[in-house]
């Protein structure tokens, strides 16, 4: 004799199914029952919430991998970090060396700002802190929203809840109360929701900025070493040249992220050891007290001695770690533990060690004002000059990958959240699905970028830009990463305030100083980001109040039913694939296409293609089903959830896909969603299994199809594994089962197969957005020009879902909001 006993959960409701033990010998009947049940889906959201914070499509990675990646994010991630030391110096001491020490002070500030903001905050905190593998101030509103319903779109569904692993079964805790306190105050807090997409944007408005300024100033700074050995050359011989070299870096970007690191990293990993090796000698040759700069006594006697001054200059020393957010929003190009150990191990004593070396020369040329604006090139040995000089220029331009990869990243997490009008985004990976590349975006850039260079000739001005994107987003992230602590993780809260209180206090001073020179700078970036906030919120506003009108204006199903009635309604052949954004419900525009043309398909689908706020949704959990009644008219409502790192199908593909999980859909509807109340009973006859029968006891509840697994697995599977008789129950063989049922599910799934071989047509309402006669002044020039002009310039809905033009019917009505 054998048992077994499987449980099993789906769908709706917080309850499981139980396949209940059973036991067969020769000879015997084998009685499987399924008692009372309310079912609940066990999908990708629910196993990406039970991950823990670090796991996820790089949680199981070989060493083999990790390696691989360690050297890729030393081409991507680590070149604009690694040219710092090429300004950082060179904007700090613009006006000279006043005291000796004054240098040792700067160093010291450097060696603790670089340890505490970019090795403990973001590598070894922040990054634990992901989506599922994904990075960013993005990712971390997309975790939060995983945990609190924050979404101002009200389209969430039930299913969607199960991402969260916020239901805790243990016993109740002081942590968890403040975990759901918090969350409380989210869901509740109108003010507060708001409060965090505006933080939300406004760090991804600054990262794009930022993006627009790191290859200038890069390039720029490597350029400028040419005027030790080339006196001669203008400024605006070096500013055009810088503008060359960005010109071929951008155009090279469609290749793809993992072909460039690959390309880049051997280079910025030679860079690293020749600058570290040029440290080291320079520290011995020159002053190797310099290494005192470890005792934080000297940042204390620095402010003390220049006060103020002191506390403006943090402005140009906090660019010793420009780049440190791209370390977190690039993870999903990489792995956590590939960064960890590519940092720890490579740029961490690469960049020190050239900052103490170069502290080394100053002090000791402390007489030569003249060699600041050059420090990092007079510092190099003559005879490495060129060598050091051509690297330079090169790690340079590849310095601005990160920010540019992240400028990739962030604008699909755009796209995902209905944030920005629609660009292309290309997946240039098959193997890494986190490598993204927008072509609008990248020329965008490249003409930014081009622009700035022109502009600002100078790194010194460009500098003063590019400080406030830094120290911004740092605020941002450290506000965000102790939402995450409080909400998500649920750690003591004394760990909680102590990271706060640090980063935050330190953040602060770093701040205060940025804004000071505010006239002198910093109002470029922030006049970037103010116009890419205002078209996030314009676009971000019009699809919301889009989005209530459609909820608002949803046809009932008394409505739905008198309309599939109509005698004047003919039915071509065909399949007809309606779309629309409403997760729920019919669209208004489906009555109105009824009413121009009282004509539509023998099968209908209104899909609803759904970004879920997480980086990957499994083809199997991808989609979910209704029947619209009356039954006989076969019209359904479709949602296809995708992750935000998931590519869409073309439409071919997504047909297939689509009307092979609707065939299993329709056989889980007739087997256990046909009316009554009752759960099923299953009987088998003999231990070989070759015949069974089913029948319905009383009481209980009915199953219902979209309530189960996955439309894929139905019961039958789930009983396979015991006595192998998978084959047995997906044929349905002969015996006692209701053979008006095994018709009726034949015939409904001819159908549906028979009206995809007449032909495919998609429909895409093209509703026409107005203000109300009403509204006031501010609100019509909003939607009706600023987001008509966006969405005439942005790409069309049937080119982001790579419907082919001879397939598609739209129809167009105008919305009142």
């Amino acid at each position: 004799m054998a048992h077994q006993h499987a449980t099993a959960a789906a769908g709706r409701g917080g309850g499981s199914m139980e396949i209940v033990p059973y036991s067969y010998s020769s000879g015997r009947d084998l009685e499987l029952e399924l008692p009372p049940f309310d079912v609940k889906r066990q999908d990708s959201l629910y196993r990406d919430a039970t991950m823990p914070a670090h796991a996820g499509h790089h949680g199981q990675e070989s060493w083999v991998r990790t390696l691989r990646l360690a050297f890729q994010c030393v081409g991507i991630l680590y070149a604009d970090l690694g040219t710092s030391p090429l300004y950082v110096y060179a904007n700090t001491f613009k006006y000279g060396v006043k005291h000796e020490d004054d240098v040792l002070g700067v160093l010291s500030i450097i060696i603790y700002s670089f340890i505490l903001f970019t090795m403990i905050k973001i590598v070894f905190i922040a990054l634990y802190a992901n989506d599922d593998g994904d990075g960013g101030t993005f990712a971390l509103y997309s975790l939060i929203s995983r945990y609190a319903k924050v979404c101002l779109i009200p389209n969430q569904q039930a299913e969607d809840e199960l991402v969260s692993r916020y239901k805790h079964r243990g016993k109740p805790s002081a942590t968890l109360r403040r975990a759901q306190w918090i969350k409380n105050l989210l869901e509740t807090s109108k003010a507060a929701k708001i409060s965090l997409f505006f933080l939300t944007i406004l760090a991804t408005a600054l990262a794009i900025s930022d993006s627009m300024l790191t290859p200038p100033i890069s390039v720029l700074a490597a350029v400028n070493g040419l005027k030790l050995r080339a006196p001669h050359l203008t400024t605006d011989a070096m500013v055009w040249i810088t503008v060359a070299i960005l010109v071929v870096f951008f155009s090279v970007q469609r290749f793809g992220t993992d072909k460039i690191g690959y390309t880049f990293a051997p280079v910025v990993f030679v860079w690293l050891l020749l600058i570290s090796g040029i440290g080291i000698y320079n520290t011995v040759k020159y002053d190797i007290s310099t290494l005192k700069a470890f005792n934080a006594k000297y940042i204390i006697d620095y402010f003390r001695r220049n006060k103020k001054k002191g506390w403006v200059s943090l402005g140009e020393i906090l660019l010793c770690f420009t780049g440190t957010e791209a370390l977190f929003a690039d993870l999903g190009y990489f792995s956590i533990r590939s960064i960890q150990l590519s940092f720890t191990f490579s740029l961490l004593p690469s960049v020190l060690l050239t900052y103490i070396g170069q502290a080394a020369y100053l002090r000791k040329h402390m007489d030569r004002p003249d060699i600041i604006p050059n420090i990092f090139f007079e510092s190099i040995p003559t005879s490495l000059f060129w060598p050091t000089f051509v690297l330079a220029l090169i790690t340079s331009v590849i310095g601005s990958q990160a920010m540019v990869s992240c400028a990739f990243a962030t604008m699909s997490h755009l796209q995902a959240l209905n944030c920005f009008p629609r660009v292309k985004i290309l997946h240039t990976s098959r193997r890494y699905s986190g490598q993204l590349y927008s072509p609008e975006v990248n020329i965008f850039l490249c003409i930014a970028a081009c622009v700035v260079t022109i502009s600002f000739r100078t790194t010194g001005f460009i500098a003063k830009a590019h400080e406030i994107c830094v120290v911004l987003v740092m605020v941002i992230t450290t506000l965000l990463m102790t939402i995450v602590m409080l909400l998500v993780w649920k750690v003591n809260i004394w760990w909680i305030a102590i990271f706060f209180v640090v980063f935050m206090s330190t953040e602060s001073i770093y701040t205060a100083a940025v804004l000071y020179k505010f006239t002198h700078g910093p109002y470029v970036p922030v006049a970037m980001s103010a116009v890419l906030m205002f078209i996030m919120i314009v676009w971000h506003y019009v699809h919301v109040k889009r989005y209530k009108y459609e909820l608002e204006h949803t046809v009932s199903r008394d409505e739905a039913k008198d309309l599939l009635e109509r005698r004047d309604l003919k039915r071509v052949p065909g399949l007809g694939l309606f779309y629309t954004e409403l997760v729920q419900g019919i669209p208004p525009i489906f009555p109105h296409l009824i009413e121009k043309i009282p004509t539509i398909h023998s099968v209908i689908v209104f899909i609803t293609v759904k970004n879920l706020p997480v980086p990957h949704v499994d083809v199997m959990e991808r989609f979910l089903f209704r029947q619209v009644e009356p039954k006989e008219f076969m019209v359904f409502r479709c949602v296809a959830r995708y992750g935000y790192h998931d590519a869409l199908e073309t439409a071919g593909d997504f047909v297939k896909i689509l009307v092979e999980y609707l065939q299993y859909y329709v056989r889980d509807l007739n087997l256990y969603g046909v009316g009554g109340d009752e759960p099923l009973k299953i009987v088998f006859h003999s231990a070989r299994v070759d015949s069974f029968s089913w029948e319905r006891k009383p009481s209980g509840h009915a199953i219902y199809a979209e309530e189960m697994l996955t439309p894929a697995q139905s019961f039958s599977e789930l009983t396979m594994h015991p006595v192998s008789m998978s084959s047995r129950l997906a044929h349905f063989q002969t015996g006692k089962m209701n053979l008006e049922e095994m018709l009726k599910i034949e015939e409904d799934q001819k159908i549906i197969q028979r009206e995809v071989d007449n032909g495919v047509v998609y429909i895409i309402g093209e509703s026409e957005l107005v203000a109300k006669p009403h509204s006031n002044l501010l609100k019509k020039i909003i939607v009706n020009y600023v987001y008509s002009f966006l969405r005439k310039n942005s790409r069309n809905g049937e080119k982001m879902l790579y419907i082919p033009r001879g397939q598609l019917l739209k129809v167009g009505m105008t919305y009142e909001i």
